[in-house]
């Protein structure tokens, strides 16, 4: 342990602490920007400076630790100003007009601004002027970069992608592509964590708002909402509401005061993906020895740009199963519309989603088989979810609660849980046993699947068939475990991959707190709302279940190989 002072008091941290952990430790607060912990660390903004008695310079409190004796002093005068100078300094390159931004009052460089008083302009401005795809679902500001490198570090050492880095040099110093590259060349997998963890609004998703108000507002239109598991975990955060008033059935009650025309659960899908992608894996599994292992699952657009442009030679060991987002779209365009005497030429399908990825996703055209244009036409993240909400005006607190419309507003727990990382392995696992040994497991069996760890491994007896299982979630983790694949090292039949760290309540789509990963806490909110669903198993639904017996007739069926499957092959990468 070491002694030290910290304005005035005397506190006792473990040898090794860096001065920002000790004062967090002792709740005294030192600004920052540039710091995320075990990620960056490398003192760019110069905000966290402190004066340590005996030295003539400030240091930075990120990545200085704790002497024995030491005295620091985090808000001196001479702090107050210098710190003051170097978010001026920083301002000077950064275009502050906060109104029209999609940061603003969410926003660590203006709060901090505000927090030091700076309110007029002190160094002439200096901004970049560059051009980028606005058409990507990715969109970068490069008047908005304030050059923290957090992005850089995030996409390295968490994603292992290596998308971003430091471009010029000089005054003219900027993050951007890597190589060289534009980014619709670049191999980004577009899972968003760099919009995440950006202090700022330098990176964000592509703003698709206006196209679903123009909708809503056309009444020749039909619009249909569906609402992806993880988004209930998340989508109040941004409103202010409490856990216990953010319940799922206020979340479709706001969905419907916006307009939408029906508001369905991606759940739904979720247990058709089950059905059909848990077939598949059956069938696989008693093929004998000419199949080739492991089956990965389809359900994350981002590992599959990750698989198609790193390991090419995996892309055949793609489930063929659409993602639930995909397969919603096809079977409202064409079931549904059908059930419910409904021109398929006049639906217009979003799907709201933690996500980013899947505003790439809905617009491959090898996934649109209903025939009637895109089977989705557009995706909302959860954030755009709340801007809607909060454009319409509704106070989501009074709001009385309702339900799912039907009969796609009906999933079960195993579909809520594909939210969280294992959660689809779980749900499969849960059907593929019922399946194998005709009756139920336990809905709890295979908890070896559940928590955040980066690379679990779990062993499952199937009827004889002992199936060993492999979740990872997160990009960096996905390439390890695929490097071991491809070693030879392990041996699995089915592996579940997240391109987000602990699966889709960490998207990159999801609401932003700056210094806090909200997934593990989303993914217990995903799991307990599966513990008192009375519906645990996908293949107890029963509006999949009319689903085959009025349409697809049985999973893997020639119907539902058209509607529900794709050939990831085919699938095109640039946008």
């Amino acid at each position: 342990m070491v002694n030290l002072v910290m304005n005035g008091k005397d506190i006792r941290v473990p040898k090794g602490t860096t001065i920002l952990d000790a004062a967090k430790m002792n709740h005294i607060s030192i600004p920052h920007l540039c710091y995320l912990k075990d990620i960056n660390d490398i003192g760019a903004c110069r905000v966290c400076v402190v004066e340590v008695k005996g030295l003539e310079r400030l240091v930075t409190s990120c990545n200085n630790t704790v002497e024995e004796g030491m005295e620091v002093f985090t808000n001196s005068p001479r702090v107050r100003t210098v710190r003051k100078t170097n978010v001026q300094l920083i301002l000077s390159q950064h275009d502050s007009n906060c109104a029209i931004c999609n940061r603003s009052g969410n926003c660590s460089l203006q709060t901090l601004s505000n927090n030091l008083g700076i309110h007029t302009p002190f160094f002439k401005k200096e901004l970049p002027n560059e051009t980028w795809n606005e058409v990507y679902p990715l969109i970068r500001d490069p008047q908005k970069c304030i050059k923290c490198m957090r992005c850089v570090q995030v996409c390295d050492k968490i994603q292992s992608m290596n998308i971003w880095d430091i471009a010029k040099t000089g005054a003219r110093t900027t993050v951007d592509v890597s190589e060289n590259r534009d980014i619709n060349s670049a191999n980004c997998a577009i899972c968003g964590q760099c919009i995440t963890h950006c202090p700022v609004g330098a990176l964000s998703e592509r703003n698709d708002m206006q196209k679903v108000f123009d909708m809503l507002a056309d009444k020749d239109k039909v619009v249909i909402v569906q609402v992806a598991p993880a988004v209930r975990t998340a989508w109040a955060e941004e409103l202010g509401l409490s856990q216990e008033k953010a319940t799922v059935k206020r979340m479709v009650a706001a969905l419907k005061r916006i307009g939408f025309d029906y508001v369905f659960d991606t759940t739904f899908t979720a247990d058709l993906t089950i059905m059909e992608e848990g077939t598949e894996f059956l069938n696989k599994l008693g093929g004998g020895e000419s199949e080739k292992y492991p089956l990965f699952t389809s359900c994350c657009p981002g590992w599959v740009r990750f698989l198609k442009y790193e390991y090419p030679e995996y892309v055949g060991q793609l489930s063929s199963a659409k993602s639930p987002q995909q397969m919603f779209g096809a079977v409202t365009k064409t079931y549904y519309a059908q059930k419910m005497g409904i021109d398929p030429e006049n639906i217009f399908n979003v799907s709201i989603m933690p996500c980013i990825a899947k505003k790439y996703e809905c617009g491959v055209s090898v996934l649109d088989d209903a025939g009637y244009g895109p089977d989705v036409d557009v995706v909302l993240t959860t954030r755009e979810l709340s801007r809607m909400i909060r454009a319409e005006h509704i106070v989501v607190d009074d709001l009385p609660e309702e339900e799912f419309d039907l009969p796609l507003g009906i999933g079960s727990g195993a579909g809520v849980i594909f939210g969280a990382t294992g959660g689809v392995m779980e749900a499969a696992l849960r059907t593929a046993y019922f399946v194998v040994n005709g009756k139920n497991p336990d809905p709890d069996l295979f908890q070896d699947v559940r928590g955040v760890d980066g690379w679990k491994e779990a062993t499952v007896n199937l009827g004889g068939n002992v199936v060993k299982a492999a979740i990872a979630s997160g990009l960096g983790n996905a390439r390890k475990l695929m490097n071991a694949v491809k070693k030879g090292d392990v041996d699995y039949h089915f592996v579940e991959i997240m391109a987000c760290p602990g699966g889709c309540a960490g998207g990159g789509g999801q609401p932003i707190h700056d210094g806090e990963e909200l997934a593990e806490e989303r993914g217990k909110y995903l799991y307990g709302l599966d513990q008192i669903d009375n519906l645990r198993f996908s293949h107890e639904n029963p509006s999949v279940l009319a689903c085959y017996e009025e349409f697809f007739g049985e999973p893997l069926s020639e119907k539902a190989h058209h509607l529900l499957h794709t050939d990831h092959s085919e699938w095109e990468l640039e946008i």
